[in-house]
């Protein structure tokens, strides 16, 4: 018997197909959890900017607690029901907030001078020519 042999008699065929890619996303996170692990927390973090060290922090602490999740399911527990649902919807909030400041960040600045140069230019302004005749009556009316 061949290995693929004895690990289909395990469980039924027809859940293989999910196993395999779960087994591949599991060593996807494990090559991640490597690359990260090989550079000391302090040193990233000298390297990040503030808003870029929350970022990762709030990434890391929701993949750990994504991973509780899921090894909450494996145990028969609920996860829906336990306080780390909780804790995944309060680091999504914080998610959101850094989101609301990095689009801030990212937003368009009115730049005061250029806008006020582009009105002032857009804006017919009457130069002494057109002030010489504007004095002058208009041709329709007579004064008595």
């Amino acid at each position: 018997m061949s290995e693929d042999d004895i690990n289909t008699e395990e469980y039924p065929t027809e859940i293989h197909d999910y196993l395999a890619a779960f087994e591949k996303s599991l060593a996807s996170v494990d090559e991640m959890l490597k690359t990260m692990m090989s550079v000391s927390r302090n040193e990233l973090l000298q390297k990040l900017e503030p808003l870029e060290q929350a970022k990762m922090d709030l990434v890391s602490v929701y993949t750990l607690n994504s991973m509780f999740w899921v090894y909450l399911a494996t145990q028969g527990i609920n996860p829906k029901e336990h306080p780390v649902k909780q804790e995944l919807e309060r680091i999504r909030t914080y998610m959101n907030k850094v989101k609301e400041i990095a689009d801030k960040k990212k937003a368009s600045k009115l730049d005061k001078g250029a806008a006020s140069r582009f009105v002032r230019n857009a804006l017919w302004e009457p130069n002494a020519e057109n002030e010489n005749t504007s004095k002058t009556p208009a041709k329709g009316k007579k004064r008595k």
